[in-house]
């Protein structure tokens, strides 16, 4: 059963990622105000103080799990709290642009997905809404990767890219 759940994990990780660099949405030139409303909180997956979310959502540390290796870093981390969805996917987008992240696609079925990137590191967001819709928990759950090798200028051995 919990090997079942992380291989469940790792397929829906890996999907996002391919999802982000096959895709080529184009991006939004409108200007974001900055998120200062609500400040940041600190993820659990360390180095990831580029990342900002309201502070009425709550860390899931059951279903939230991450890696470390010499060249990869990454996790799915959950979250839930009572936000209006659309606010939340908002305050996102803006929080993600003024930290440097590039907004590049967006899918809303029941659920809305944002995909986002920079150099090295890719940042899938899941918003759905919970049991009652808006009068429920809004869960927001985040898909991270860093190509650790790629920042470091090495290949996945760890060996340094020749010119």
């Amino acid at each position: 059963m919990f090997n079942q759940t992380i291989k469940t994990r790792l397929v829906a990780l890996l999907s996002l990622t391919a999802l982000v660099f096959f895709s080529s949405c184009a991006s939004q030139s409108t200007a974001v105000p900055p998120a200062t409303e609500i400040g940041p909180i600190p993820s659990v997956v360390s180095n990831f103080d580029d990342i900002e979310l309201p502070a009425d959502m709550e860390l899931n540390l059951k279903k939230t799990m991450s890696i470390k290796t010499d060249s990869f870093r990454g996790g799915i981390l959950h979250y839930s709290g009572r936000v209006e969805l659309h606010s939340l996917k908002d305050f996102i987008i803006a929080s993600m642009k003024n930290n440097q992240w590039k907004h590049v696609g967006e899918a809303s079925y029941d659920n809305i997905l944002l995909a986002f990137t920079k150099p090295n590191k890719t940042c899938m967001v899941v918003l759905s809404e919970g049991f009652g819709g808006a009068l429920g928990k809004t869960y927001l759950e985040l898909y991270l990767t860093v190509d650790m090798a790629a920042s470091k200028k090495l290949n996945p051995f760890g060996e340094p890219i020749g010119n």
